[in-house]
């Protein structure tokens, strides 16, 4: 097929930005190329914040096509957490005809080359770049997000952790020269001359699991490492979050064909309502590659039963935060509310366990008890919250019902500290939208173990009283080894205990954060410069994102020449 879009002008493009990615994920700096401010967009080429949520509301109501083979009919039932039913339909594909189809194009885009392939990469980054308005309103009615953290985390942060796979898999393939000359002396005999080259070649398929809360930021690593690396990408978007993936499915499959690639190396596998096809995608032998967010009762089935695949999964964890002391007690119980509330605790990296001396804690406040301490902490939240208008903009909705009632079973588990409540949207009357509750717990008790050491996903908090900073670090450890974490958070001003909680972290592999009392949270990463779980403990085993993320996708085939 014909290319619009040569190398050269792919290169003349992106090339800068991909050599300022692979430098920052070096010095692990500040960068990003993708705005994060709503007004930065309208020019350019650019969709404004009109021009995107009309593009959004033209998409309401109409089929998805996408132009794939083996669409077999069209499937689509997602309803906003918002309450708007989108009615938008999707092609349902025939796998024994969709990916043959996608196995077709592997060769032309193997022989292309890392650059190629990453300059192609960064050609679909930047026109979903462009269209970040429509794809924010696509991430917030599937996902529940109020709208700026839909915008920033669906758009700006999910694109820089894209590129940022982007730069780990170009620089892990061009590791290796593309040819070498070797030769061996043998003394008075002539040398034994070789011509060797090498060439970085895909697995096979890359199998997208996408994720109901997070459905690009979890998504974009896997997709753009897999297709870096020179693999096809199937993505199988989460039931109720379809669309932001299926938006990024159409951008890639035009950018592929522009460039002159064969437009199935990424395709979209839309399940009908409970067919439930991601065991029997998993398990095929044309899947070479998994990625997966979720739970961890699925993820390690993966990890057990898709043997022909390297498998990433991102699972659940019990986040904890270790409080110990503070020299700012105003901004640990500022900086620990926003982290319980932001929406509405449906991160993988939210607190949920908060461990308190039952003796209480210094900070330059005087001295506060553990009821204090949790008081306080109950305080801050309400305050935050207190306003509706503002509370709607940080909590966003329930993302479904498992949330809801989590939330309300929580109450039963221990004395309430602080209650739920329920907050109307005006914009949206049907939005399910509740603050968090926060139980207190004693660590002591055997019954309260239950609790504590399960993740409760939602806008739930234990403050669990243990008996000393001691105790509290050695039932992180324990978390950490038998659940896993993906953060810890932990507040103190000694040295010494800082000490100790550093090396618990370092010895179970877990992601720490120290002494947040600003604009910096516990719950937020970012792409270039933080690591997203580390793979190093139960509740995931990959990191977002590393070389490890991106090595295994390729490997190296050699052939040698007679010279």
């Amino acid at each position: 097929m014909a290319a619009e879009l040569t190398t050269s002008q792919l290169s003349q493009k992106h090339r800068a930005t991909l050599a300022q990615a692979l430098e920052v994920i070096r010095t692990r700096a500040y960068w990003s190329p993708h705005p994060e401010h709503p007004k930065a967009y309208g020019e350019n080429g650019s969709l404004s914040a009109a021009e995107g949520l009309a593009a959004f509301q033209a998409l309401h109501g109409t089929r998805f096509e996408l132009d794939q083979p083996g669409t077999d009919g069209w499937t689509g039932a997602e309803v906003s957490p918002y309450g708007p039913e989108l009615g938008v339909e999707y092609p349902h594909a025939d796998l024994d005809v969709l990916l043959p189809a996608m196995r077709a194009g592997m060769g032309a885009w193997r022989d292309a080359g890392p650059e190629t392939r990453a300059l192609v990469c960064l050609e679909i980054l930047s026109r979903i770049s462009a269209r970040t308005h429509e794809f924010a309103h696509a991430v917030m009615h599937t996902s529940g997000q109020a709208f700026m953290m839909a915008f920033q985390a669906g758009g700006p942060h999910a694109q820089d952790r894209g590129l940022e796979a982007v730069a780990y898999a170009y620089g892990e393939q061009v590791r290796t020269p593309e040819a070498a000359d070797w030769s061996k002396p043998q003394g008075k005999r002539d040398p034994l001359n070789l011509s060797k080259s090498f060439t970085a070649v895909p697995r096979g398929i890359a199998l997208l699991i996408g994720c109901n809360t997070f459905p690009t930021w979890n998504g974009y690593p896997g997709l753009f490492a897999s297709l870096a690396t020179g693999n096809p990408v199937l993505v199988k978007p989460h039931p109720r979050a379809v669309l932001p993936l299926a938006l990024t499915v159409k951008v890639a499959r035009e950018v592929l064909t522009e460039a002159g690639f064969d437009p199935n190396l990424v395709a979209l596998a839309a399940e009908r309502p409970g067919e439930g096809i991601a065991k029997t995608l998993a398990t095929r032998p044309e899947i070479r590659i998994i990625d997966y967010t979720g739970s961890t009762s699925f993820g390690d089935w993966l990890e057990t039963n898709a043997r022909q695949a390297q498998v990433y999964t991102e699972k659940a964890g019990v986040n904890t935060v270790v409080i110990d002391s503070t020299d700012d007690y105003k901004g640990m119980l500022s900086n620990l509310a926003f982290s319980l509330s932001l929406y509405s605790g449906q991160m993988c990296t939210t607190p949920q366990n908060l461990l308190i001396p039952r003796d209480g804690i210094m900070t330059d406040a005087g001295a506060k008890s553990y009821d204090e301490v949790v008081s306080d902490l109950a305080a801050s939240v309400a305050g935050l919250l207190g306003d509706d208008a503002r509370a709607n903009a940080l909590l966003g909705a329930l993302v479904n019902p498992d949330v809801k009632a989590r939330l309300e079973a929580a109450a039963g588990l221990g004395e309430v500290a602080l209650p739920s409540r329920e907050i109307t949207n005006p914009d949206f009357p049907d939005a399910v939208v509740r603050t968090p509750v926060m139980v207190k717990l004693d660590g002591a008790k055997p019954d309260a173990e239950a609790a504590y050491m399960s993740e409760c996903f939602g806008p739930v908090s234990f403050a669990v009283a243990v008996d000393s900073t001691e105790d509290g670090l050695e039932l992180l450890r324990r978390t950490i080894r038998e659940k896993g974490a993906m953060t810890v958070g932990a507040y103190t001003t000694s040295q010494i205990t800082e000490a100790a909680i550093e090396d618990v972290c370092l010895e179970e592999s877990a992601q720490l954060s120290l002494n947040l009392t600003g604009g910096v949270y516990v719950n937020q990463t970012a792409a270039f410069s933080d690591f997203h779980g580390s793979g190093g403990n139960p509740a995931a085993n990959s990191a977002l994102c590393d070389a490890a993320f991106v090595a295994n996708r390729f490997r190296v085939v050699e052939v040698r020449r007679q010279a």
